[in-house]
């Protein structure tokens, strides 16, 4: 999707970061900041378009409430943050969206939602439904509850999901950067990278960590990440700041523009690359490794060599070359306990030794996706 045809996006999909909501640590939220992105938002919604907001936030709004400076390291003070600036923050855009006469509503997901099929089919048809009602979804992580293991660890992650999860048209990151650049914003001579073609080409760019307001927990890194998983998914992606925003989706030549692949992966390998975590490795010889990278097979357990981690039939696991570089992930069919007796045997040995329940790939092409 080009500058001049960002406008017909149909379903859009809005992230906007912590410290464009709240400025410094332990600050409360600033009220013109939220005011002027629901004018944006409202005006989406009343060309016609459908409009999903994924809003960070809720840690940052509770920082100044709990009387904390800054956003807090330990997962439980953040959970309790989270608690107390998530009230703050809902109730913050449906004053705003009210202005509009517009219904805002809060979805709180963890990463459970969007991994287990059964989970995402139902936040889908609840995001799907709250659309054709004409309401703005507004989604956050579940800090409240979210563990470390369990948890999308950024809300830039988070929107591109659900960009894929709705099949948005247009996700839009909304930073405290207005762009992505070769260096540093404040380093002499940096320039603006107004289109990115594909995120393989962007090894010259030197890419920073969480911005110097110090309450999110994203950072350029993040939202590299959001475009390889929303171009990935046939998604285009705008990078800017709230004062650009309006422009961007425009047209108009401000922010960056990440344009979708044309080799679009299947849904379930999307969520296996991004949003899946591995319970576990799988170590390949040589010429396994060959085989998965350039014939694209699947694996058998005569091509590995040992197994690392606990894990059940049907966990993601790692796909692991005798150099310890990760070449794979994906579905693995045995427990861990199950997978010694077969290493460096064929499957019809296997069959032959322990039944031909046994008779079968260990992670089949079809459940595998190359890193």
């Amino acid at each position: 999707m080009k500058r001049d045809q960002l406008t017909t996006a149909k379903r859009v999909v809005i992230k906007v970061g912590s410290s464009t909501l709240t400025g410094s640590a332990g600050s409360a939220l600033d009220n013109s900041a939220v005011n002027s992105l629901v004018d944006l938002l409202a005006g989406l919604h009343a060309q016609g378009k459908e409009v999903v907001l994924v809003s960070s936030g809720a840690i940052a709004a509770g920082l100044a409430p709990l009387g904390l400076s800054s956003r807090p390291k330990d997962l439980a003070t953040q959970q309790a943050a989270a608690s107390v600036g998530q009230g703050l923050l809902i109730a913050s855009y449906t004053e705003s969206f009210s202005r509009h006469k517009v219904v805002a509503s809060q979805v709180l997901l963890t990463i459970e939602d969007v991994v287990r099929r059964s989970h995402y089919q139902n936040a889908q048809r609840t995001l799907f439904r709250l659309l054709a009602l004409g309401v703005v979804p507004i989604i956050n992580e579940n800090d409240s509850v979210g563990t470390q293991e369990i948890r999308f660890g950024d809300n830039d992650r988070l929107a591109a999901l659900v960009s894929h999860l709705i099949g948005a048209d247009l996700l839009v990151l909304v930073s405290d950067i207005d762009a992505l650049y070769d260096a540093p914003p404040s380093q002499a001579g940096a320039k603006r990278v107004a289109e990115v073609d594909s995120i393989k080409n962007l090894t010259d760019v030197e890419v920073g960590g969480v911005g110097a307001s110090g309450v999110g927990s994203g950072g350029m890194v993040t939202k590299i990440e959001a475009a390889r998983i929303s171009t990935g998914a046939g998604i285009t992606m705008l990078l800017t700041s709230l004062p650009h925003v309006a422009d961007a989706i425009a047209g108009k030549d401000v922010g960056t523009i990440f344009q979708p692949v044309h080799d679009r992966k299947p849904s379930r390998l999307l969520w296996l690359e991004h949003a899946s975590t591995p319970r576990g490795r799988l170590i390949l010889d040589a010429g396994a490794t060959t085989a998965i990278l350039e014939r694209g097979v699947s694996l058998l357990p005569a091509g590995v060599t040992s197994v690392e981690g606990e894990f059940n039939g049907g966990d993601t696991v790692e796909l692991v070359s005798e150099k310890g570089v990760v070449i794979a992930r994906g579905l693995v069919s045995f427990d861990s306990d199950e997978i010694p007796q077969m290493l460096g045997k064929s499957t019809k040995d296997i069959a032959a030794a322990l039944g031909s329940e046994y008779e079968r790939e260990l992670v089949h092409r079809d459940d595998l996706v190359l890193l």
